[in-house]
C-alpha cells in the first residue's frame, strides 16, 4: 500500500541493497500489514452480492490479498529469459504475507504476470532490470500542484492511476487496456486491492523536488527533473538515518493486521465520491496529493551525501500528525475499494 523506486520505490534502503545482492526480496508498501489492515476494512463494507462475488473469484479474502501486488516482487527474470519466484535465504520474514500464494498454481500465476508486464517500459534499481510492473505502485506528482494531472511531470501511462483504472477496466468485463497485462477479474482484484492501499499512502503520489542545497523546486515551472537531486518518492530522503518512505509505509504498531472498531467506524464516514467509477482513481490521487501537502509541513532538507536529511521545526506535532494522517488514510483506503467492489456488483 503504502511501494515505489528509481531506487525500489516502498523498498526500505537495506531491502534494496540485499536485493541488488542477493536477488529480489518481497517489500511491502504501508508493510503488508497495513495491506491487510485496508483488506480487513473493505471485507466488512461489501455488499453481499460483492462477498460473494470476491469469494467466488478471487478465493481469498481482500484482507489476504492486499500483499499480493508486493509478493510478486520476489519473481526474479533468469538468464534464460524464464520468470521464477525466488525467495532469500536471509530473510524468510519477507515471506510472512506471501505463503499463501505458494501452492503450485498461485506460484505460477504470480509469475505468469511478472512475465506479461516486464517489458512494457524499463524499471531498473542500478544496472538492475527489475521490470514495468514495479511502475504500477506509484505515481510522482510535485506537491505544489493542487490535483492530479496526466500532463504533469511524475505521472505516466503505466502509473499508479492507470493501473488502478485498468483493473476497474477487467472488473467491469472488459479487455485489459494497453499497456497492463490483466488476465482476469482475479487478477484484477489481487492488484486492486493493493494499489488502493497505495493510491492512500502520501509517498506514493506526491513527491518533493529539491535544488542542489535542498530547497524546493517545481518541475512545472523549470520544466525538467535533475536526477542529481532526484528523492525517489522519499527514499532518497533520511529522517536521523532512517529512509523517510519507509517510516510512512509502517502503521501504527496498535492496529495489528486487521481493521479495528475505529478505523471501520472513520471508513464508514468517507464520503463517496460522485461520478462515473473510471475517474475516481484520479478523485482519489487529488486527495492524496494533498494529504502528502500534510506530510511535508513544516519540513526542511540538506544534502546528506547522496541522500537528503529531513528536519521538522517540531518534531513531536510531526509525529502526532503522521500517525494521524496514517490511520485517516487506511480507512479511506478500504472504504473506497470497497466502494468499487459494490458498484461493480451492488
Amino acid at each position: 500500500m503504502f511501494a515505489k523506486f528509481p531506487i525500489l520505490r516502498w523498498y526500505p534502503a537495506l531491502v534494496i541493497l540485499l536485493g541488488l545482492a542477493l536477488g529480489p526480496a518481497s517489500a511491502h508498501a504501508w508493510g503488508y500489514k497495513g495491506h491487510r489492515v485496508v483488506g480487513s476494512i473493505a471485507d466488512q463494507m461489501l455488499t453481499a452480492n460483492a462477498r460473494q462475488q470476491v469469494a467466488h473469484i478471487l478465493g481469498f479474502d481482500l484482507k489476504t490479498a492486499g500483499p499480493w501486488l508486493d509478493c510478486v516482487k520476489s519473481v526474479a527474470r533468469q538468464a534464460d529469459g524464464t520468470f521464477v519466484y525466488t525467495t532469500n535465504p536471509n530473510h524468510p520474514e519477507y515471506e510472512t504475507p506471501c505463503t499463501q500464494f505458494r501452492t503450485a498454481d498461485e506460484q505460477q500465476r504470480m509469475e505468469d504476470y511478472v512475465a506479461r508486464n516486464w517489458t512494457q517500459c524499463s524499471y531498473k534499481a542500478g544496472n538492475v532490470e527489475r521490470g514495468c510492473h514495479n511502475t504500477y505502485h506509484f505515481d510522482d506528482v510535485a506537491i505544489q500542484r493542487d490535483r492530479f494531472d496526466r500532463n504533469y511531470q511524475g505521472t505516466n501511462d503505466h502509473d499508479l492511476v492507470a493501473a488502478t483504472n485498468a483493473t476497474i477496466a477487467v472488473l467491469l468485463g472488459r479487455p485489459s487496456p494497453p499497456p497492463f497485462s490483466i488476465k482476469d477479474k482475479k487478477e484484477a482484484l489481487f492488484v486492486l486491492s493493493h494499489l488502493m492501499g497505495d493510491l492512500h499512502q502520501p509517498m506514493h503520489v506526491g513527491s518533493v523536488y529539491l535544488d542542489k542545497a535542498g530547497n524546493l523546486v517545481d518541475p512545472e515551472v523549470t520544466h525538467t527533473i535533475d536526477p542529481a537531486t532526484e528523492t525517489a518518492g522519499a527514499n532518497s530522503i533520511l529522517d536521523r538515518n532512517r529512509n523517510f518512505h519507509s517510516e510512512w509505509d509502517d502503521i501504527p504498531d496498535d492496529l495489528g493486521e486487521a481493521s479495528t472498531p475505529e478505523l471501520l467506524m472513520a471508513a464508514k464516514a468517507v464520503a463517496a465520491i460522485p461520478g462515473r467509477i473510471e475517474n475516481w482513481s484520479v478523485a482519489w490521487a487529488t486527495d492524496t496529493l494533498l494529504v502528502a501537502q500534510e506530510a511535508f509541513t513544516g519540513a526542511s532538507f540538506a544534502p546528506s551525501g547522496s541522500k537528503w536529511a529531513i528536519t521538522f521545526g517540531d518534531r513531536d506535532a510531526y509525529l502526532r500528525q503522521a500517525d494521524a494522517i496514517k490511520r485517516r488514510q487506511l480507512a479511506k483506503a478500504g472504504a473506497r475499494l470497497a466502494a468499487v467492489l459494490n458498484t461493480i456488483w451492488p
